[in-house]
């Protein structure tokens, strides 16, 4: 009797019968060279490692990949990628997979990372994550009996692929020039021009020694204790250590919380305090630059509200004549410098008498917008790039869950589509 569950024309398939799953080659020290063609192992798949090994040999070819070829990672890591670093070698715990005739590939390729991901939730909590060969006939998914449709599927997957990878590439590529921009921002300022500075090397003349190193004529020496007041959480008794002085309404950040913001404005929080915590604590305001001084040495944000702190968070109210982002970016500029400072023990930290008398290069108010400007526009645009690909991510998600169950038919495309004249 048929299923009625499913859409006409569709049918249930375990991932057993769509393909034959060809385990790669045991290679070994005995096998490796420095000629021939790549052995890829789980690390060339997931891209943490550049190719090793080769081997300059025969095998049969069922060994052999090249580029389109589905590999399916069944041991320790699981994931399905299509290959495409032209021709190599599979070795041992990854299965090349040989599509049916009657199944597409490209639809085979997102079959199986949508099954990865339950096979990833039933083996968790395993030390060794794996997926037998026979374990796949447990998992059943729904395809097109059409060839034509089944491609139709997959181009509009491969499509939303398409676009990820391409947005994954431009929050690359902005990331690199946000930190060339920064570092360039704070050695060599923007002109009058609205331009950064030529280097020191091609224009000495705009330049001047300082303990910092060349600094622009114009720019100055001064200590962040001049800049802002420096201060910890005044604490009487550490909240920690008593519930309660927890879970009220007044925001507490933590350390985590500085780390994830990356420099940015942090409104989210892990914790509160009550009226008996804020008691014994003190309340900095917004735009109040959190610095953390334990463990993370110098991870900063700036807060979007007034918040309390913990002893591990120290606060920087900068004073009204420069720009507060400025100053974080300064103040991130010498995380290295701070982190050197702290005792390399366990437990590492430092405290005001290492942020006060930080030194940084400070150029006149109107030059610390000016830069402060330049770095927020970047940084906006990584953000819309980044809230892009959640969007493109969450799209596929749900396309994926309508399309590969039937829900949402592609055949209207199909039948839009022209037809060749016999």
């Amino acid at each position: 009797m048929p299923d009625i569950s499913l859409p006409i024309g569709w049918k249930k398939s375990s991932l057993a019968t769509l393909a034959s799953y060809v385990n790669g080659f045991a290679f070994n020290e005995q096998y490796w060279s420095e000629k021939g063609l790549p052995i890829v192992r789980i690390a060339q798949i997931t891209g943490s490692q550049p190719v090793v090994d080769r081997f300059d040999g025969q095998l049969p070819s069922h060994y052999r990949l090249n580029d389109g070829d589905l590999i399916f990672s069944w041991s320790g890591t699981l994931a399905v990628v299509r290959w495409n670093g032209g021709p190599a070698w599979l070795n041992q715990h990854l299965f090349k997979v040989e599509p049916r005739g009657d199944v597409d590939g490209n639809l085979l390729f997102h079959l199986l990372q949508r099954s990865v991901a339950e096979m990833d939730k039933r083996s968790h909590g395993s030390t060794m994550k794996h997926i037998k060969r026979g374990e796949l006939a447990e998992y059943e998914v729904t395809l097109p009996t059409n060839l034509d449709e089944q491609s139709a599927l997959a181009q509009v997957l491969d499509t939303l692929d398409t676009t990820i990878r391409q947005t994954e590439a431009i929050i690359a590529k902005l990331k690199q020039v946000k930190h060339g921009l920064l570092h360039d921002l704070l050695t060599r300022g923007i002109d009058a021009n609205g331009e950064l500075r030529p280097p020191q090397s091609e224009a000495p003349h705009l330049y001047k020694a300082s303990p910092l190193g060349w600094i622009p004529v114009e720019w100055s020496v001064q200590p962040l204790g001049e800049i802002a007041e420096v201060s910890r959480g005044k604490f009487t008794h550490r909240p920690r250590n008593d519930p309660a002085f927890f879970g009220g309404s007044h925001p507490f950040i933590q350390t985590g919380d500085v780390a994830s913001a990356e420099g940015g404005h942090v409104s989210t929080y892990s914790q509160t305090l009550s009226v008996q915590g804020t008691a014994v604590s003190q309340e900095f305001p917004a735009n109040t630059i959190a610095i953390t001084i334990a463990a993370n040495i110098a991870d900063t944000a700036i807060l979007a509200v007034p918040m309390y702190f913990p002893d591990s968070v120290v606060g920087a109210v900068v004073h009204p004549q420069f720009n507060v982002r400025f100053v974080e970016l300064s103040i991130r500029k010498a995380k290295r410098l701070l982190d050197a400072r702290a005792p390399q023990s366990a437990q590492k930290n430092i405290n005001l008498q290492d942020l006060r008398p930080l030194p940084l290069a400070v150029p006149p108010r109107l030059e610390q917008d000016w830069i402060a400007q330049r770095y927020e526009a970047t940084q906006s645009r990584l953000e819309t790039e980044g809230a892009f690909a959640v969007k493109m991510r969450q799209q596929k998600s749900g396309l994926m869950e309508d399309l590969l169950t039937g829900r949402v038919r592609v055949t209207p495309l199909l039948a839009q589509a022209p037809t060749t004249q016999p």
